[in-house]
């Protein structure tokens, strides 16, 4: 391990070029900031040698002499542009952005820096609590939750650690402050009957195959959105899981998952892999679940959270989160006796230990089950009848799906003319860009039904035809 350099002794790194950089803090402007100088060598004890000469021939404060202050606004700004963002992925530099642009700077912003006490920062995240949302406080609450306000607080104490280094503060004020307990975000399931009624209404509401393959797999809602048919093979029935999408600064953005783990391939069941087959016969778009608005892009995770909501109320269902079909399929897998290893490696949690950690509650009841079967098998011991070695496959269900008011996403739209005449419409989005709509007439809804389902078929075939002509020109020129 390399020997760490003593504070105050300033720093050495080798550059790009092979020469070896010395940079040493040697004052600060009239604004707080730091200003440094450097020296450049071929060699690293060269470097150092020089970096000895130029921190032994000025002058230092008096150790006890406090350096120019900065607002802590000021400084996170520069912080964050400067040190932070650089290194971050998108999605991550919109969670630094929100704490530090609408929570921490707004509150504690024009305070100076070295002035900045841990009762200013500790009573700042008791205001957290108590009213700090900024959006669907209706829903949630008024107060941030216990991880928002750690996440808060994470952000903080590493810039003011930074001002530690920088000689911009002696100590940091965040070191003595105490946190809202670590304690994970309340875990829900759907039970078997609320899955069963849930996937009728996702039938009836144009999301089923979306759901299906979300509960079948437990796919983050970021991946499932940016799933593309090339990452399926009907063969094997392996899906790869190679890319995200999420939303940053109101435009969607594709990249790869965070993790090495979540790069990973995922083995469909029979049933879910048929379904597939048949949903891919009414998608023209390269995504398997496009976006609704134009086919070349994917669908909005934020849409697929409103949906599901709608979904859930219709169905009767308690209030879930999407990330809690994850939880439903990983605790409905450990329940039908898939080890941890392997679940971990599905779902793509960097370690077992991390699953293990999650679904504690679940585990714990598969070793009383464990040992109730040891019991029974060594000790003769008679079966228990409030422990349930298998599970049991429920009975299918009665619901029946509540018909929405909006006809489904591709699907047409029929209007009345008079008391004899139906009219139906079909307006997709052609390769050009543009809308093609086209009609048929009957004289019964069921009659004009019939009919622009054969036109949908056609005009889909057309706009594929289409789209291959232009790829081949393409290809050609």
């Amino acid at each position: 391990m390399a020997k760490r350099r003593k504070r105050g002794d300033g720093s050495i790194h080798l550059r790009k070029d092979g020469r070896w950089e010395g940079r040493y803090v040697v004052g600060y402007n009239e604004k707080g900031l730091p200003v440094t100088k450097n020296v450049l060598a071929k060699t690293k004890t060269e470097c150092t040698a020089k970096l000895k000469q130029l921190r032994d021939g000025i002058q230092a404060p008096a150790p006890d002499q406090p350096k120019p202050s900065i607002l802590l606004g000021d400084w996170l700004d520069l912080w964050y542009q400067r040190h932070k963002k650089p290194n971050l992925r998108p999605n991550t530099q919109m969670s630094y952005e929100q704490r530090i642009y609408q929570h921490i700077i707004p509150t504690l912003g024009s305070t100076q820096l070295n002035k900045l006490t841990t009762a200013d920062i500790q009573k700042f995240y008791a205001d957290l609590k108590q009213g700090g949302r900024l959006l669907r406080a209706e829903l949630y609450g008024e107060g941030l939750s216990d991880q928002t306000v750690r996440g808060i607080h994470t952000t903080l104490h590493a810039a003011l650690d930074k001002a530690v280094t920088e000689k911009l503060i002696f100590r940091n004020p965040a070191d003595g402050c105490r946190l809202p307990s670590a304690k994970a975000r309340e875990m829900q399931v759907l039970t078997p009957e609320e899955i069963q009624r849930l996937l009728i209404q996702a039938k009836e509401d144009g999301c089923y195959e979306l759901l299906l393959l979300e509960l079948s797999t437990g796919l983050r809602r970021g991946e499932i959105c940016a799933l593309q048919w090339d990452d399926l093979n009907f063969k094997t029935g392996a899906l790869r899981v190679g890319r995200q999408v999420h939303r940053v600064k109101g435009e969607l953005v594709i990249s790869q998952p965070k993790t090495k783990s979540s790069m990973r391939s995922v083995i469909l069941p029979s049933p879910v892999l048929n379904v597939l087959k048949e949903y891919k016969k009414t998608v023209t778009s390269r995504w398997m679940f496009p976006s609704p608005v134009s086919e070349d892009s994917p669908r909005d995770p934020t849409a697929v959270r409103k949906r599901l909501r709608t979904i859930l109320e219709r169905a009767q269902c308690k209030h879930v989160r999407f990330h809690d079909l994850r939880h439903t399929f990983a605790t409905a897998s450990l329940e039908h006796g898939m080890d941890i290893k392997t679940l971990s490696t599905i779902i793509g949690h960097v370690s077992s230990s991390t699953t293990l950690n999650i679904y504690a509650h679940v585990t714990d009841e598969m070793r009383r089950t464990a040992a109730a079967k040891i019991d029974q098998g060594i000790g003769k011991a008679e079966p228990q009848a409030e422990i349930e070695t298998t599970p049991r496959k429920p009975a299918p269900s009665a619901f029946q799906p509540r018909k929405g008011q909006r006809r489904k996403s591709g699907t047409g739209c029929i209007s009345q003319i008079n008391d004899h005449l139906w009219e139906g419409r079909y307006s997709p989005i052609w390769p050009d860009g543009k809308k093609h709509p086209r009609n048929v007439y009957a004289k019964t809804y069921e009659e004009c039904e019939e009919k622009l389902t054969e036109l949908i078929t056609q005009m889909k075939a057309e706009i594929a035809t289409e789209k291959e002509r232009l790829k081949n020109e393409g290809k050609a020129s």
